[in-house]
């Protein structure tokens, strides 16, 4: 008998500046976790980070290396929102990053799937804070 399919997103790249700089964001900002960081040697580095108590995708931050992937730092998705973070207390969520001095598109507002506000990384890609309500999830 054939096995089901069952896959999994791993890593999600986001391309930025640099990688430092990006760790540094990612870790004091938003209290994202550094799970790895390994030397590739020429420059290159494999660099895991994901949002605190998480298990799923993690985002892989990948130093531009080249004028095309330069011009995609903070502009990946065209203007639109790339990424979605996901919260159990968007409040408490919302007022750490408002402290940690996180640039906000809009207010917070409160919608049929939940509370949400867009901001914005070290380098202007757009993300969602979004807690679900209990009927979305």
């Amino acid at each position: 008998m054939n096995k089901p399919i069952e896959q999994t997103i791993g890593s999600i790249a986001l391309v930025v500046k640099n990688y430092d700089d990006a760790i540094a964001f990612y870790t004091q900002k938003l209290q994202f976790e550094l799970i790895e960081d390994t030397d590739l040697g020429d420059g290159k580095r494999w660099v895991l980070i994901s949002p605190p108590n998480a298990s799923g995708t993690k985002l892989l931050l990948a130093q531009a290396s080249n004028e095309e992937q330069a011009l995609a730092v903070g502009n990946q998705t065209g203007g639109r929102v790339f990424l979605f973070l996901h919260t159990n207390d968007f409040w408490r969520d919302y007022h750490l990053m408002q402290a940690n001095g996180i640039e906000f598109t809009e207010e917070p507002r409160v919608e049929e799937y939940g509370t949400v506000v867009v901001f914005k990384d070290l380098y202007g890609t757009k993300w969602d804070l979004l807690q679900l309500t209990e009927t979305s999830v």
